[in-house]
């Protein structure tokens, strides 16, 4: 057990969030972004907060409306509300919808379409409450172009993960880029000192993941993948800048990098089975 650095007789088990040194209750200062020691508290100006860039999660509402949009869209053209009948009742799920043998025949935008389809209503609920949330903690913390690319690369991701881990049939569904949410979520707290547990987001990413392997019909390699892609992504805009100097925008095209890799290994994939 570690000893406080200033009181070398009291074990303790608790870090500063900002130098890492271990502090004892009576050195410790409770800030919004962890335990701080008495020098690294009053510090102001090094501690790090998070602040809102913008005031609603506007991208977010807009993700939302269209994939609300394109699942009345294939309601109304013949798809089961409760995605009982398959994925063949409508031409936008058929002509959407994620498969090696159609992106393997040059239908690539498969691999963005079919991140905002849905197999019925129950999915997509479940998908918008999760998007609703993550996107309401997350955009106004980051802004909306870095939760944009996070969002992009996370969807992207995730189809490279649903064709690798399911060569046969057709994938649907935003839960590619909302476990790339999580995981950027998760990278960014930590980034700023926050616990993962105490927060809930741990937890949360947790029993989704057990979810993921014990329900069936769900798109394990499109879960995982997401939650690769977003966390890989948050790591480039928030956590890159600070071990390395880099102009400005290359964190950005970095992120955007990733998502260009996730497409051409996808399209790579196809065409090899």
């Amino acid at each position: 057990m570690e000893v406080c650095y200033r009181h070398k007789n009291r074990e303790t088990g608790v870090h500063c969030s900002n130098c890492g040194r271990p502090i004892c209750p009576d050195c410790m200062t409770s800030t919004s972004v962890g335990m701080r020691c008495p020098e690294c508290a009053s510090q102001r100006t090094r501690a790090r907060t998070i602040r809102a860039s913008s005031d609603e999660p506007t991208l977010t509402y807009l993700l939302i409306g269209i994939n609300v949009l394109v699942f009345l869209g294939g309601a109304l053209g013949g798809a089961s509300a409760t995605g009982g009948g398959g994925l063949g009742g409508s031409t936008l799920l058929t002509e959407g919808a994620l498969s090696r043998a159609e992106v393997a025949d040059g239908e690539y935008w498969r691999l963005l379409t079919s991140g905002f389809l849905h197999a019925g209503l129950f999915h997509l609920l479940f998908n918008m409450l999760s998007l609703w949330i993550l996107g309401s903690l997350l955009e106004p913390a980051v802004g909306r172009l870095r939760f944009g690319l996070i969002y992009l690369v996370s969807l992207l991701c995730g189809s490279f993960g649903a064709l690798l881990l399911e060569p046969d049939g057709l994938t649907v569904g935003a839960s590619g880029a909302i476990f790339g949410l999580m995981g950027a979520a998760a990278v960014y707290a930590r980034n700023r000192g926050l616990s993962l547990m105490e927060s809930g987001l741990g937890i949360w990413i947790v029993l989704n993941l057990v979810i993921t392997f014990t329900v069936p019909n769900i798109s394990i390699g499109g879960h995982i993948g997401g939650l690769i892609g977003g966390a890989l992504a948050a790591l480039v805009l928030f956590d890159l800048g600070d071990q390395v100097r880099l102009p400005q925008q290359a964190p950005a095209l970095i992120c955007g990098a990733l998502g260009v890799v996730a497409v051409v290994g996808s399209i790579a994939l196809a065409g090899s089975a």
